[in-house]
């Protein structure tokens, strides 16, 4: 009788045209992983993120995706690697990002959104300082103290056009009528009051939307970036969902031939099977041991998916181990942040 070996050297040999090496497993390929910098979450994922690869952050504001990714940009930037983070929300604050390690000089900003003359600086916009567009004081009053009634009600038109975003006509005088006269019903109009024009929010929101996706595939062609953060975290998630698979798709693949990270910050999961590593965040909660002085957060992380798992081959077991239960892996880790006056962060 033929041992196993020779069947399996006949039955390779009979398809070898048509598959080629049938009962032979594929050799495993092994994916260099970056440490985070959190110990929890490197235990969670046997290491780190994996490199090559799209890495989704998803939850809910304040939950810790940023606090997560400033700590892995830290890591990079201190190994003399240069990083780039796509604010597409304009929620990146760099005195926070330098105070947890992050090397600013070799991190790349791009705030998607914003004007030129907002962005040179906060006290001018459209070549006028505020001081040459504040009011004039009326010549009755000093010090300071305020402007005339009379001068107030003249701007009361502008502001309220300002605030709802639509032209209202200035008040007009009504015409004096002589005793025993009746006013002329074709003269005197009411002024009819303007409709509130929705803010043009949605759209805003899709530009910065477009305009950061663009930038990203730029960064992603050019190369020389070890890590691309997209932060859409603070967009709806109807905006998130509304990018093409095709996008995420081609966003994986020059990941996976720069060998770069690209973390993916939104509020909902919309990448669907081009990233290689899914992490749900749940929102942060405050330590219960001290409850009068606020030390810090309570963060938790789950596992949702992961494509690169290090031990994806598991060795053959008799038919008398079948009813043993395999031992479970993690799939959520835990972790607290501190703030600077209570100690370690």
């Amino acid at each position: 009788m033929p041992s196993a070996q020779q069947l399996r050297t006949r039955i390779e040999a009979h398809l070898a045209d048509r598959i080629p090496s049938a009962l032979t497993p594929q050799p495993r390929t092994s994916y260099p992983i970056t440490p985070t910098g959190i110990r929890e979450i490197d235990e969670l994922l046997h290491g780190g993120f994996p490199v090559g690869a799209i890495t989704e952050m998803v939850g809910p504001e304040c939950s810790g995706r940023t606090s997560l990714t400033l700590s892995f940009v830290a890591g990079m930037t201190q190994a003399n690697k240069v990083c780039a983070w796509v604010d597409i929300s304009d929620t990146f604050h760099p005195e926070s990002a330098a105070a947890m390690g992050v090397d600013l000089a070799r991190l790349l900003w791009i705030r998607c959104g914003t004007s030129p003359e907002t962005a040179l600086s906060p006290l001018t916009q459209s070549g006028t300082s505020m001081a040459e567009k504040r009011p004039k004081l009326a010549p009755g009053l000093s010090h300071g103290v305020g402007m005339h009634p009379r001068m107030e009600a003249k701007g009361m038109s502008a502001a309220v056009s300002n605030l709802l975003g639509t032209a209202i006509p200035p008040l007009q005088p009504e015409p004096l009528l002589k005793s025993g006269s009746k006013p002329e019903q074709s003269k005197i109009q009411p002024t009819p009051f303007p409709r509130y024009s929705k803010p043009a929010s949605r759209k805003k929101s899709w530009s910065r939307l477009e305009q950061g996706l663009r930038v990203a595939d730029l960064l992603l062609h050019a190369g020389g970036f070890s890590c691309i953060v997209l932060d859409l975290g603070s967009l709806s998630a109807e905006y998130a969902l509304r990018v093409p698979l095709t996008t995420w798709f081609r966003f994986r693949a020059a990941a996976e031939r720069l060998q770069s990270h690209v973390l993916l910050l939104t509020q909902r999961a919309c990448s669907k099977t081009s990233a290689g590593l899914v992490l749900r965040f749940a929102e942060a909660s405050a330590p219960r041991d001290v409850a009068t002085v606020f030390t810090g957060l309570e963060q938790q992380a789950e596992l949702v998916r992961q494509r690169f798992v290090p031990d994806n081959l598991f060795p053959l077991r008799s038919t008398a181990g079948w009813d043993r239960k395999p031992p479970q892996r993690a799939s959520s880790a835990q972790w607290r942040t501190n703030t600077a006056w209570s100690g370690e962060r």
